[in-house]
C-alpha cells in the first residue's frame, strides 16, 4: 500500500512539472511570436506566474508536506504579488518612452498618455 501512494505521488509530481514546463514554454514561444513589447509583457506576466506555481506545486508534491514545501509557498506568494507590479512598471515605462505608440497600438485615452509622457 506504501508503495502504491508512493506511485501516486510521483505521479502527480510529474504531472503538475510537465505542465509547468508546457506552460513556461508557451510563454517563451508568445514573447517571440508577438510584435509589440506591450503585448510581451502581458504574454510574459501571465505566463510565469502559472507556470512557476505549477512547478512549485510539482516539487512540494514530490517533497510531500514540509517545512520546506511551506517556504516554496512562500516564495509562490511573493512572486505573484511582484510579477503584476513589475509588468505595470515595464508596461509604463514603455508607455513615456515610446513616441510613436500610435503606430502600434490603438490608443483610446491620448490625454492620459500625454500626462503620463509629462509626468503629472
Amino acid at each position: 500500500m506504501n508503495n502504491y501512494f508512493e506511485w501516486v505521488r510521483f505521479g502527480f509530481s510529474a504531472l503538475f512539472t510537465l505542465l509547468g514546463l508546457f506552460v513556461l514554454l508557451s510563454g517563451v514561444i508568445g514573447l517571440f511570436r508577438f510584435k509589440y513589447s506591450l503585448s510581451r509583457v502581458h504574454a510574459g506576466a501571465l505566463f510565469d506566474t502559472v507556470g512557476i506555481l505549477f512547478m512549485s506545486l510539482g516539487v512540494i508534491v514530490a517533497l510531500g508536506f514540509t517545512l520546506t514545501s511551506f517556504k516554496i509557498l512562500v516564495v509562490i506568494a511573493f512572486l505573484w504579488l511582484t510579477s503584476p507590479v513589475c509588468s505595470h512598471l515595464i508596461g509604463n515605462l514603455e508607455t513615456t518612452i515610446d513616441d510613436n505608440i500610435d503606430e502600434h497600438l490603438e490608443v483610446l485615452d491620448k490625454d492620459i498618455v500625454k500626462q503620463i509622457k509629462e509626468g503629472k
